[in-house]
């Protein structure tokens, strides 16, 4: 049976070891790295089923190494922050990670593995096979759930969606004109997660339109209802 890997990228070895050894406790392979250039190079020619990276790190930080892996892949991206502050904790989100854990106040290995297995379930088991036979179109939008690729207007995303990303974006362009409260896109994109606050999808939405944008400027398919959520726009 094939072995999901999990790559580790933290500057302290202390976190690396005790998460390396309950990660291979649970049957996954791992993959270390303690700094972002070493792990830019090992990601790039290794790539892993899932990713958590630590935001603090020597050489590149998790931030700017995040930057750089999701102009490559859209494999999901787990978050370590040792801050507190929420809009700290967002950022990471806005940049195009899948999820985030706190460091502070009790970190806990195994929520951690509890949300990998989340993100991994989401990223292999989430479409079903009907939809992977299925490409699907609406307008200028195609997505092919099969590959999790996303064009607008004949062009390729330069910046690919996160699977959470393509699963807001395929919920809401299933039903054109028909409002998704942010209740619904939670419930799409972190099925097995209650612990999570609307503003997660307006953040995630906030990415999704910038993406968009860079191959239409005009991009305005997603409407926000105030108060209640997202439509995909119609018009």
């Amino acid at each position: 049976m094939h072995k999901q890997t999990i790559a580790l990228v933290d500057d302290d070895r202390n976190i690396l070891t005790s998460l390396s050894i309950a990660l291979e406790k649970e049957g996954f392979k791992v993959q270390t790295y303690i700094d972002g250039e070493t792990a830019l190079m090992g990601l790039s020619r290794s790539p892993p089923d899932l990713a958590v990276i630590d935001i603090k790190m020597p050489k590149m930080d998790g931030e700017e190494l995040l930057r750089k892996l999701r102009k490559k892949t859209s494999m999901p991206i787990i978050f370590l922050t040792s801050k507190d502050d929420e809009v700290d904790e967002l950022l990471g989100l806005k940049l195009g990670a899948d999820d985030f854990i706190k460091k502070s106040g009790g970190f806990s290995i195994k929520v951690l593995i509890e949300r990998i297995r989340v993100q991994l379930r989401k990223k292999n088991a989430d479409i079903t096979i009907e939809e992977n036979k299925n490409i699907i179109t609406h307008g200028k939008l195609k997505l092919d759930p099969s590959q999790l690729e996303c064009e607008w207007n004949g062009f390729q995303l330069p910046d690919k969606l996160t699977t959470t990303e393509f699963l807001i974006v395929k919920e809401l362009a299933k039903r054109p004109g028909i409002i998704k409260e942010r209740a619904q896109l939670m419930d799409i994109a972190y099925r097995e997660d209650t612990d999570i606050e609307d503003r997660t999808i307006d953040s995630h939405v906030k990415r999704i339109r910038k993406k968009f944008k860079k191959v239409d400027p005009d991009f305005s398919a997603i409407e926000t209802r105030y108060g209640s959520g997202y439509r995909w726009n119609v018009s």
